[in-house]
């Protein structure tokens, strides 16, 4: 008996959705003489028209009520023509129900998020199959031996797939398109079964989005595949290379379409030759980050600047954009400036600089849940803009380029998206008097003075220096930047981050004070009625002619808005690559 989860069952339940053992399908009083005629025609004479007995219908009109869109025996819009053909098929011929015959019946097969788990032997029966499609499902081995030989196309997309050992032991000769995208395979074992010695007449292949990573090595052995045509890689981690595209195209002159991709002949023209370079090629990405503008941070109510006659404490801020990028891949800046180190307070998210990364902006992420939208699949080091205070309009001019050696690990990072943020760092600093330290030290002495050491001293006071408090970073707000379409066969993610409109926090209230003394307060502040009167009128005026100004002239809140864009460097000719490696290896980075 075939398990639950294989394509046998599966099937079987679907003969059973069809209802083909029920009316107008099938047998039953509605065809019965019918079929009695037809297992003794030879006893019929020659040319004689079968007489329809009461009750029952001919197959013109079964066939009608399968047809008819408001019939109740129709089948739902989204079934496929295959199930209607199949339908129409048995009530030609209902005596095909019996045995293995509706199997013979089938040429394509498509059987998408049923939970099929296993591709049993059940699936000889089909033997007129050419198309199979298990699109996903949870299946992680196919066993050659079970598909039946006429196959032509099978499709396994979003599937477990993770080795093709099993599928590659008695491949259908006549296949001509094999779909493994969505899968997991990886590692260099996998390539060595995508050669022609598998595959005779493989026309289009479909490897999209698995954790491939050799690219010299899967060219190397689909290059024997002599009538490939189509060839989807793009989603594996090999796909980040920047010569990825060229390499293929000149390694695989028949190729027509590459990731969906027409190859035209100036294609191919630009990246002559190139497949004669493999050193060339590099297991590594080049991605490069810009920040532009800043815009709509809220005015901090208690700002202030640095004065010199100041007596209290004075509260300064500074705002810069942080974003998380993917571990494992080298720093490399042409014209950016310095980044910000960051120390967050425990109440927000705690990011301690990392030693090796204070000339860079790199700080490692330490992030309490509330500073993040949903827990990270992947490592991530955060990376930050130089700090500068408060304006409309911030331009950070950031631009960093990064690059990552950990393929299977940026993969990740695109498919999951960016984190960025916008942090507010909050420094306090009071006053100091430069004698206060020397008087507990020199204690009694300074009592023998002059009094025109005292007047020096009191000329100093007029220059206040300030202490400054540790700094104190917060999150004003986060947003979560999709980066997943650079897998696919964009080059470029541009956005403006919208956090919406932030509400500043309000200063805290001045303390009440007693009814007794704002009584005494009243008394003291009394003046004539006259004064209050005059006082009264002059500010009546005022109020009038002023107010409808006040409200026009108060600003509106705008959302806080930063600019974000992140490019997958790719070479668009061969010279370039060339010219770019040159360059790399005079830096003296080995490719």
């Amino acid at each position: 008996m075939a398990a639950p989860s294989s394509v046998s069952a599966v099937f079987q339940e679907y003969l059973q959705h069809l209802g083909l053992q029920d009316f107008p399908c099938g047998l039953g009083n509605w065809n019965k003489s019918r079929c009695n005629a037809r297992r003794s025609s030879r006893a019929q004479p020659a040319g004689l028209k079968e007489a329809v007995p009461p009750g029952e219908d001919t197959p013109e009109v079964l066939l009608e009520l399968l047809r008819d869109q408001h019939s109740p025996w129709a089948l739902p819009p989204d079934c496929s023509p295959q199930a209607q053909r199949l339908r129409e098929v048995i009530v030609l011929g209902p005596e095909l129900l019996h045995g293995s015959s509706v199997s013979q019946l089938v040429k394509s097969l498509r059987i998408l998020d049923k939970g099929v788990e296993e591709v049993d032997e059940g699936l000889l029966q089909f033997q007129q199959l050419e198309e199979l499609i298990l699109s996903a499902n949870h299946i992680s081995r196919v066993t050659s031996a079970h598909l039946p030989r006429t196959l032509k196309v099978l499709e396994l997309c979003h599937n477990d797939v993770d080795d093709l050992q099993d599928l590659c032991a008695q491949p259908p000769p006549e296949l001509q398109h094999l779909g493994l995208g969505y899968n997991q395979l990886c590692g260099p074992s996998q390539e060595k079964h995508l050669t022609v010695a598998f595959w005779p007449n493989l026309v289009s292949l479909d490897l999209s989005f698995n954790s491939l990573t050799d690219l010299l090595g899967l060219v190397s052995q689909l290059s024997t595949l002599q009538n490939l045509r189509v060839l989807l890689l793009q989603g594996n981690p090999l796909s980040l290379i920047p010569a990825y595209r060229g390499f293929l195209v000149d390694s695989l002159p028949k190729l027509s379409i590459l990731d969906d991709i027409y190859i035209w002949p100036e294609e191919r023209q630009q990246f002559h030759r190139l497949a004669e370079q493999p050193e060339l090629i590099t297991s590594e990405a080049r991605l490069v980050v810009t920040i532009g503008e800043m815009k709509g941070l809220p005015y901090p109510e208690d700002f202030q600047q640095l004065e010199p006659d100041c007596e209290g404490p004075v509260t300064a801020y500074r705002y810069c954009v942080t974003y998380q990028f993917a571990e494992g891949e080298e720093l490399k800046d042409r014209g950016s400036p310095e980044g910000t180190e960051i120390h967050q307070s425990p109440t927000v998210a705690t990011l301690d600089v990392d030693s090796s990364a204070q000339d860079t902006g790199e700080t490692k992420s330490h992030q309490e849940p509330a500073a993040t939208e949903e827990p990270e699949a992947h490592s991530a080091k955060v990376f930050a803009t130089p700090a500068q205070p408060w304006a409309d309009t911030i331009d950070c001019s950031y631009r960093k380029q990064h690059i990552a050696k950990d393929l299977v690990g940026l993969k990740s990072y695109l498919k999951a998206g960016t984190i960025v943020s916008v942090m507010e760092e909050k420094v306090v600093s009071w006053p100091v008097d430069p004698d206060e330290n020397s008087a507990t030290k020199e204690g009694q002495e300074l009592k023998k003075n002059s009094a025109k050491d005292k007047q020096k001293k009191k000329k100093k006071k007029k220059s206040c220096e300030y202490r400054s408090d540790p700094p104190i970073w917060s999150t004003l707000a986060t947003t979560r930047v999709t980066l997943e379409t650079l897998l696919a066969n964009e080059n470029l993610v541009a956005t403006v981050c919208d956090f919406g409109i932030l509400i500043p926090e309000k200063p805290p209230e001045p303390p009440v004070v007693d009814e007794k003394e704002a009584k005494k307060g009243k008394d003291k502040s009394k003046k004539p009625k006259g004064d209050q009167k005059n006082a009264a009128s002059k500010g009546k005026g005022k109020n009038k002619d002023t107010a409808e100004l006040e409200e026009d002239q108060e600003p509106q809140p705008v959302p806080l808005t930063v600019q974000f864009q992140m490019q997958l460097l790719r070479w668009p000719s061969a010279a370039s690559t060339k010219r770019q490696e040159s360059v790399a290896m005079s830096e003296g980075r080995t490719p």
